[in-house]
């Protein structure tokens, strides 16, 4: 009976001041919408920043000979790759699997050299696991019975002044330490929209690369995708447990870029940075808000006390005003922020004028904010439990009232 009268004196007390209520709930339900959007953003371009730079570079997963990732040592290879391939193909949360070898060389057109990375690429499946055959802007993608072709960075392209089938002379060592040289023709010419790869990066047909650096029908890296970002860690170690041999390891995304793993931190932190300050800007206004509501009412409080009402009860009314109005708006601003977020999440916010920080990640198309149980609840529940917080305050000075002087005060 107590407890009902006392919710029903909160929600009454509530409209008592109708704009002050209206507004302090704007204010909670605002900052609660926007916490939803805001992290779900920010959650969202981590997927994408990710998904774009391993589908142009790693991959979501690569299996190795054991220190390769450490020295690019063009020794160290994988071999009879092609079980492995078919193994991984098979397993669930694999989207598609391809096999690459690398090499450092010197490029060459007719005026001009540059120091190169060399990777042999299966086209078939390189198609599947990269989006390199969509970033091709001239000519056209390497075929599987491509022989002495290759794809061109528009960078690299414009620095050796050459186009569509001009020869380029390229010069390395090969596995067994010989010469390896050969002459090129340019197929096609990309632009991935990351400046170290289209300045330093040429792809010619595995089987050509086998051939010229002598590397029989071994491969320095199987190259795999997966169906989700979460999903990778998982399925790393699942094939960790089933590899052949100790010379072989498997790297994340994570370990093959960390310059990546770190800048996503680093964004990280200054949003949460922001989102502190926001939060602390809220609890602000509205441990205001309830001040000026607990000085209107001294005199109602004093002659509450007067009258026999004990302290506690006072303090659990005017906190169940606060838990009321804050649940209600943050609820309010959650449902708001999860449905804006849900319409980005389906048309993507389109950043082609983005930076040029972003772009060296890839993001040049659109970014999806991604709805999760932690992007929709993180920021509300931070939003109430620090406006509950707020209220305590006034109304344990409820407790410390004196009948008689706040009656005065009144």
């Amino acid at each position: 009976m107590t407890i009902s009268m006392d919710g029903a004196m909160a929600m009454r007390n509530l409209w008592r001041n109708p704009r002050r209520t209206l507004l302090t709930g704007c204010a909670i339900g605002f900052a609660s919408m926007l916490l939803v959007f805001m992290l779900s953003f920010q959650l969202g371009s981590y997927d994408t920043m990710i998904n774009a730079s391993v589908k142009i570079r790693t991959g979501h997963l690569q299996v190795q000979a054991r220190s390769y990732n450490d020295n690019n040592d063009i020794r160290l290879t994988i071999p009879r790759p092609g079980r492995i391939a078919r193994a991984l193909r098979s397993r669930k949360g694999v989207e598609a699997v391809t096999m690459r070898a690398r090499a450092l060389c010197v490029l060459s057109s007719q005026n001009r050299s540059r120091g190169v990375l060399v990777s042999g690429i299966d086209p078939e499946n390189e198609a599947r696991v990269s989006t390199l055959k969509a970033l091709v802007r001239k000519g056209e993608f390497l075929s599987p019975t491509d022989r002495n072709t290759a794809l061109v960075g528009s960078i690299l392209a414009r620095h050796l002044k050459v186009n569509l089938q001009d020869e380029l002379t390229l010069l390395g060592q090969a596995r067994d330490g010989s010469i390896a040289a050969t002459i090129i023709r340019v197929k096609g010419i990309y632009t991935s929209g990351m400046d170290e790869v289209d300045r330093g990066f040429i792809q010619i047909p595995l089987s050509s690369f086998q051939e010229l650096f002598g590397m029989e029908d071994q491969v320095h890296t199987i190259v795999a995708v997966c169906e989700s970002v979460a999903g990778v860690d998982t399925i790393q170690k699942e094939i960790v447990q089933s590899l052949p041999g100790p010379d072989l390891t498997v790297l994340s995304w994570k370990e093959l870029m960390p310059g990546l793993v770190q800048g996503i931190k680093i964004d990280l932190a200054s949003g949460i940075i922001f989102y502190l300050v926001l939060i602390v800007v809220v609890a602000a206004s509205i441990l205001n808000t309830f001040l000026m509501a607990l000085f209107e009412r001294t005199r109602e409080f004093g002659i509450l006390l007067a009258m026999g009402a004990r302290p506690a009860r006072l303090f659990k009314i005017l906190f169940t005003e606060s838990l009321f109005l804050t649940l209600l708006a943050a609820g309010t601003g959650l449902v708001a922020g999860s449905l804006l977020t849900l319409y980005f999440q389906r048309r993507g916010i389109d950043i082609s004028g983005a930076s040029e920080m972003l772009k060296q990640y890839g993001m040049t198309g659109r970014i999806y904010p991604r709805l999760s149980i932690v992007s929709a609840l993180a920021g509300p529940l931070a939003v109430v439990a620090t406006t509950l917080v707020s209220a305590l305050y006034p109304a344990l000075r409820v407790g410390r009232l004196s009948p008689m002087e706040a009656i005065s005060r009144g």
